[in-house]
């Protein structure tokens, strides 16, 4: 998200999307598909991001640890890329690259638009693959099922992918989106627009999950996903930082209630770092926030407070079962999320 790969027109915040759309594929079949194939790629990622927060939630949920390594940039990149400054002499150690925007250049010279993560980027050649965070997920889902660990959720089941995609698209442009559109509105009319458009939503997502505990049938779905990486990052940034704040996330019984419960399953809350989530707005942001300084709050110790949704019925992995440890080396700092420490 260097450069956010969004533009302002006619004051109102737009994104981008027209990501790199190959796709790595079980069966290629043409000149934009990639195998699967295990150990060839590495998917690159920062905690910060929310849409790279879908790839991490899902690898782990799926355990595709193994089959694809992972490169995780720091908080707070520079002009024009995601940097590996986390890493040993701020190089990641497999691709061997300072920046992201170096995969993309070894691929597109001319590459036009922001260096965006997730990415995924071919090992050998240190080409970028593609960046269609969209599209990652559910082909992780879908292509990479021989690398599944054994007993791993379904979490785009075909009996329920149309509703799925469905409820996730009517939240997208409303909130994952929507926050963006209230924190870059470049008018009062803009942000009151936007504003209104979020918390509608918001209340329309309140009253469907009253009565379930999943957005879409009785387990954990891609459309959880989607949703529940805005939804963690809501008090800690949108609501202050992006101007979004008729309501903290806290204020709202059923939301709150939901966002715990998956912050509480394996999968979800052991891939947030909250600290890294702020430094990466608050630092970066600086036509928002000029001084650079980054809140100290809230206390993130209340994710793990009881969240009693399991007495709506359903299971959060269906017939599957939960991960196992966070792999070695990507667990996060304790001292950016002491919830987990409460929930261990």
């Amino acid at each position: 998200m260097a450069k956010d790969h969004t533009e302002y027109i006619e004051e109102e915040f737009t994104r981008d999307t027209a990501y790199i759309e190959d796709r790595i594929v079980a069966e290629p079949d043409g000149k934009y598909e990639w195998p699967v194939e295990p150990g060839r790629y590495r998917l690159a990622v920062a905690h910060a991001c929310p849409w790279a927060n879908r790839t991490l939630i899902t690898r782990r949920l799926l355990g595709l640890e193994d089959a694809i390594s992972m490169a995780i940039a720091g908080p707070v990149h520079d002009s024009d890329s995601w940097t590996f400054d986390l890493d040993p002499g701020e190089v990641d150690p497999v691709l061997g690259i300072p920046k992201l925007k170096d995969a993309y250049l070894k691929r597109f010279p001319d590459y036009p638009k922001g260096i965006t993560v997730p990415a995924i980027v071919e090992v050998s050649s240190g080409r970028v693959v593609t960046n269609d965070f969209p599209q990652i997920t559910l082909d992780f889902n879908t292509e990479w099922t021989a690398y599944h660990r054994e007993g791993a959720p379904n979490l785009f089941p075909e009996e329920h992918r149309d509703e799925i995609l469905e409820v996730a698209d009517s939240f997208y442009e409303d909130i994952n989106n929507g926050v963006y559109k209230c924190g870059f509105a470049g008018s009062q009319a803009a942000y009151e627009k936007a504003y209104t458009a979020l918390w509608s939503r918001m209340d329309q997502l309140s009253e469907r999950l009253e009565t379930q505990r999943y957005l879409v049938g009785d387990t954990i779905t891609e459309a959880d996903v989607r949703l529940w990486v805005t939804l963690v990052r809501f008090d800690a940034v949108y609501h202050g930082h992006f101007k979004a704040n008729r309501s903290k996330l806290t204020e709202m019984p059923v939301l709150w209630a939901y966002a715990r419960d998956l912050f509480q399953t394996p999968g979800f809350g052991d891939t947030q770092d909250f600290q890294r989530i702020k430094e990466h707005y608050y630092a970066t942001h600086l036509d928002i926030n000029p001084t650079g300084v980054v809140p100290l709050g809230p206390d993130e110790r209340v994710w793990a407070t009881p969240h009693h949704r399991e007495e709506l019925g359903g299971s959060p992995f269906g017939d599957g079962t939960p991960p196992g440890p966070v792999a070695e080396g990507e667990t996060v700092d304790p001292a950016h999320n002491r919830a987990l420490a409460l929930l261990s």
